[in-house]
């Protein structure tokens, strides 16, 4: 079906006015994504609260992804995300009809599964892997001290290549 192809992964928008987080919202993990992104770069975000195991999380987790796609104001990029558990905890990110769902998404999605060695289908049928929901914060966001320093930069080389023109030409 193409689920893995490279070619059909989505890009990831650089600064994205609006994010998806689809998890539990009694976690830890909502609250360690939130306070990571506020850190980083203060974003918009829209939690879509499912169960991350059990009998209906399959369910909940595929309604999510078709639910941010059917809105109207949708998220620029969807991060699905659970911390970590027994392979069964995880068994809802590796069934078709979230496989499905995540192929099918017109939004980039970052998947955030588990601890750094936790390997779900969804990890492999998202834009983007991260390691863990921590590190899907880091990749959604730019730091704000690092762009505030390239825009420094930026005007710098700008005055200097200016001011270089200028001299050459009086």
């Amino acid at each position: 079906k193409g689920y893995f192809d490279e070619d059909r992964k989505k890009l990831i928008p650089f600064i994205p006015s609006r994010i998806g987080i689809i998890t539990s919202p009694s976690g830890a993990v909502i609250q360690d994504m939130t306070k990571k992104i506020r850190e980083r770069l203060p974003s918009n975000i829209i939690l879509w609260p499912v169960a991350v195991q059990g009998p209906k999380s399959e369910r909940d987790i595929t309604e999510a992804i078709n639910g941010f796609n059917d809105m109207p104001n949708k998220p620029e990029v969807i991060i699905l995300a659970r911390g970590g558990g027994s392979l069964e905890d995880l068994l809802s990110f590796n069934s078709d009809d979230v496989a499905d769902a995540i192929f099918a998404s017109k939004i980039p999605i970052i998947s955030a599964v588990g601890h750094e060695t936790d390997f779900s289908i969804s990890d492999m049928v998202a834009d983007i892997r991260a390691s863990t929901p921590t590190a899907a914060a880091d990749i959604v966001v730019p730091e704000r001290v690092e762009l505030l320093d390239k825009i420094n930069n930026t005007f710098k080389l700008a005055k200097t290549n200016l001011e270089n023109l200028l001299n050459m030409k009086y």
